[in-house]
This record gives structure tokens, C-alpha cells and sequence, in this order.
């Protein structure tokens, strides 16, 4: 069985073929700046061969036309037709109360996903893109949904409730839903799978750390509480997101300098974060070498970033009664060892004993960082969002047959 995975952004679409008999990736790639000058593909496959094709891409169905066309061409494609692949996994970034796991699409589906753009206007549109675009070019290969937000729809009412008045939740649906589903749903079971131990007798919390960042507390397989909330504002310091803040402090900002709702969204969405405080980068990369050069704001900007982790870690450990494995994943968490080191200094009373030297070596594999006699097990998972999205895929259109 062979399944397409896609992810739409606003002006991109990532895309992986999937031959489940592995599972192994055959092809993938990525489509950057549509509808912008410098359009391209970049495209592999497994056997090593790359390529980046340069052209006029002017809107997503544009994109995936040239996309289906490299997989079945004979330089650089991996099936001979069309008709190998058996279905389509898309990301859609935001279910609402809607969907609590993966989904065979829908017109009912689209109806439903459609009234949740206003919880993620910047995600959900070009979701649907894609979605209806492959309805169009491949119209018998059924499609299936995956949902950022579906892992955590198992939180408990006193921990997704905001204590806001209660109507804004019945009217509009403010509460939190939590992202990253995939990644902390992969990391999770792959550490349980990694420790020989069955994830209903664990108590996990998964970091998933990149440019957007967010901490799940998974108690017995079960997620409990996330650190994102009605938007992937919410939580870590990251990126360019400001992370939890003083709502007053908000208000006060908006007051001083005349701020409108869209101002606001821009200040706190993107000119925040890591990039708002060190003033160098959104990059983890460069403001690590801005702070290692004595770069002051680049130093406190990433101690604050650790201090934060090191937060949600202890509460969710407060949450679940007890902790016993911390699994690091994302960009940051697999690549940089400081500031893992730092996420877990001084949790030694709850039981956590890093192996140093061990951490400072591991990059993007997985890996036990932590002491073997360390009561709380740390972890490195790489996260393989796309794989769930393609085993998703391939449990429901099987049960089609």
C-alpha cells in the first residue's frame, strides 16, 4: 500500500510517499514560494537522487500538478501510475471539539473542518487547499484527515477551561486544544516502544521544541494537559511566539502604543520570542552563537527559554502525580544539548540524572540521555509526524476494502 502525505502551508507543501510494506519513504519534497517569485521543488528520492525544479508555481494546484507528475516521471519518479497510490493523509491543523482522532474526508468532514477556520485562519484555509485540489486531480484516491489538535482532546475539562466567562466557550469555543499532536502521540509511544515498558504505565512528558514549541503531559497513553492553548501562541518561549504572558499586560501594551487586535496578533505571533528578546534571531542556531560571542540578550533570551521548559516539566510532572520519562524531540530538542541540559537542571529531587557526556554527543537519533541509574528516563525521539499521518491513512482505507 502506497500513501501521499501532504501539508499545505500558506505558501508551501511539504509531501511524502509512503510504501507502508516498511513503511519506507520513496519520495519526498518540498514546494517553496507560491505564487511568489523564485518558485521551486525540492524533490528526493529514496535511492539518493535530488533535484530542484525552478518554475512558475502560481497556486497549490499548480504545486501538486507538478508534484504528481515527478512521481510518475521516469527520471525522477517512483511509480508508474496514479493508480498505486491507495490514499491521501492530510495535516489539518485545527479540529476543534470536532474530531478527536483521524478521519476518512468528507463533504461532512470539509463542512466541519471549514467551521473551524476561525479558531486557525492561517492554518486551516490552505489545509482545504490541499484537500480539495486532490479531490480534483486524483478524485477516486480516498483522502483522510489527521488533526494537530486530536491528541488532546482526552485533557480534562479543568484543564482545557480557561476561566474566562463560561458563555465565550459555549458561544465561540474558547478554550484550549492544544498542537503538535502527531509529534507528542509518536514520541510517546516510540519512548514507551524504546523502554520496553507498555505506555499505559507510564507517565510521559514530550517536549516537542522547534521554531513552534509545545510540552504535553501523557499520563498512562493518555494526554492530560498541553502547554499551547486556543492558538499555538500559547506556552514555550519560541521562535517568534511569546509564549504565556500577562493577559493585563497585554491590554496595558495595546494602550501605550495604539495597538489594533491585527497589531497586537503581529507583536505577539511574530516579533516576540527568541527573536524579541535577544534582538539577533528567531534561529536558535544563530542566537546560541550571538550568546556564546557574550551577546547579553541572547544569553537571557535562552536561559529564558530553558527556564520555561524547565517549568511546564515540573508541573506536569505535579499534574500526573509522579514523571517517569522526559522525551525530547523537535528541531531544538534533538539537535541542541544545551538547552536540554538546561530544560532538566535542577529537577535532580525529582529524580532526574542526565548523563552529561552522553548528551552533549546526540543529534537528531534517539537516544537515552540519562543515567542508567536515573530514576526519571530522558530521552531524545526524533518525531515522525508523517509516519502517523501515513499509518492513519493506511488503518482507515483498509477497513474500505
Amino acid at each position: 500500500m502506497k500513501i501521499l502525505v501532504i501539508n499545505c502551508g500558506s505558501s508551501s507543501i511539504k509531501y511524502q510517499l509512503f510504501d507502508m510494506d516498511g513503511p519506507t519513504v520513496i519520495a519526498k519534497g518540498l514546494v517553496e514560494k507560491i505564487g511568489l517569485s523564485g518558485s521551486r521543488i525540492k524533490h528526493e528520492r529514496q535511492d539518493g537522487q535530488k533535484i530542484i525544479a525552478e518554475s512558475e508555481i502560481p497556486d497549490h494546484q499548480n504545486g501538486l500538478e507538478k508534484v504528481l507528475q515527478l512521481l510518475i516521471s521516469k527520471e525522477h519518479g517512483v511509480i508508474s501510475s496514479f493508480d498505486e497510490i491507495n490514499a491521501i493523509g492530510h495535516r489539518v491543523v485545527h479540529g476543534g471539539e470536532k474530531f478527536n482522532s483521524s478521519v476518512l474526508i468528507t463533504d461532512e468532514v470539509i463542512a466541519k473542518v471549514n467551521e473551524c477556520i476561525d479558531l486557525a485562519p492561517l492554518h486551516n484555509p490552505p489545509n482545504l487547499v490541499g484537500i480539495y485540489t486532490m479531490q480534483k486531480l486524483l478524485p477516486k484516491v480516498p483522502q483522510v484527515g489527521v488533526f494537530d489538535t486530536a491528541f488532546h482532546q482526552t485533557m480534562p475539562e479543568h484543564a482545557y477551561m480557561y476561566a474566562l466567562p463560561y458563555d465565550l466557550y459555549t458561544e465561540y469555543g474558547v478554550r484550549r486544544y492544544g498542537f503538535h499532536g502527531s509529534s507528542h502521540r509518536y514520541v510517546s509511544q516510540r519512548a514507551a516502544e524504546i523502554l520496553g515498558r507498555d505506555l499505559s504505565s507510564l507517565r510521559i512528558v514530550t517536549c516537542h521544541m522547534g521554531n513552534g514549541g509545545s510540552i504535553a503531559a501523557v499520563q498512562y497513553g493518555r494526554c492530560i494537559d498541553t502547554s499551547m492553548g486556543l492558538t499555538p501562541t500559547e506556552g514555550l518561549v519560541m521562535g517568534t511566539r511569546v509564549g504565556d504572558v500577562d493577559p493585563g499586560c497585554l491590554a496595558f501594551i495595546m494602550r501605550r502604543k495604539n495597538l489594533d487586535a491585527a497589531g497586537l496578533s503581529q507583536l505577539i505571533n511574530k516579533e516576540s520570542g527568541l527573536l524579541g528578546i535577544s534582538g539577533v534571531s528567531s534561529d536558535m542556531r544563530e542566537v546560541s552563537e550571538a550568546a556564546r560571542n557574550g551577546n547579553k540578550r541572547a544569553r537571557l533570551s535562552l536561559s529564558m527559554f530553558a527556564y520555561r521548559v524547565r517549568k511546564y516539566i515540573g508541573s506536569y510532572a505535579a499534574a500526573m502525580g509522579g514523571l517517569d520519562v522526559i522525551v525530547f524531540t523537535g528541531g531544538i530538542g534533538e539537535n541542541v544539548a544545551p538547552i536540554r541540559a538546561a530544560a532538566v537542571q535542577g529537577l535532580e529531587f525529582m529524580g532526574v540524572q542526565l548523563d552529561t557526556e552522553k548528551n552533549s554527543t546526540i543529534r537528531g537519533v534517539e537516544a537515552a540521555i540519562s543515567l542508567p541509574e536515573s530514576k526519571v528516563k530522558v530521552l531524545v525521539v526524533p518525531t515522525d509526524e508523517e509516519l502517523v499521518i501515513a499509518k492513519d491513512a493506511a488503518a482507515i482505507v483498509s477497513k474500505l476494502a
